[in-house]
Order: structure tokens, then C-alpha cells, then sequence
């Protein structure tokens, strides 16, 4: 895991329930160059497996998870 690891851009998925952390994530990976990263911040508990499994069918890194009391974190790299 890179520890000094900046994403290029943040998505505030807070608030938001299921499906929208994960349309609101594959929009905004498209808006990334390859390498870039994108920080997702949400609290609805089907966001981590959704993304999860977003990440892994369309090929994206996940870099890093994070649970922090109900907030999840991720930082995921666009790799193609």
C-alpha cells in the first residue's frame, strides 16, 4: 500500500444509498486518465461490496480500503 498516496479526484458518496456510491464512481473513473485515482468516501454498507465488484470486473485497482465507524474509504486506480 502506498502511504503518501493523493487521488487526483475525491467523490463524496455520503448520504447516498445503493446504486448511487457505485454509478456515481464508474461516471467519475471515466472522467480519470489510466493511473490516476479516485477517492470514494461513502456510508452506505452495500457500497464496499460494490465497488468491490465494480473494481474487479472493469479491471480498476482498489489501492486501498479504509472503515473508519460507518464511513468507508477507498482509493481506487483507473487502470485503463
Amino acid at each position: 500500500m502506498e502511504d503518501n498516496l493523493k487521488p487526483n479526484k475525491t467523490l463524496d458518496c455520503i448520504g447516498l444509498y445503493c446504486p448511487q456510491p457505485l454509478f456515481q464512481t464508474r461516471e467519475n473513473i471515466d472522467s480519470l486518465g489510466v493511473g490516476e485515482v479516485l477517492e470514494v468516501l461513502a456510508d452506505d454498507p452495500a457500497a464496499e461490496e460494490d465497488l468491490k465488484r465494480f473494481a474487479k470486473r472493469t479491471g480498476h485497482e482498489i489501492v486501498r480500503f479504509e472503515k473508519k465507524g460507518s464511513t468507508l474509504r477507498f482509493l481506487i486506480r483507473k487502470t485503463k
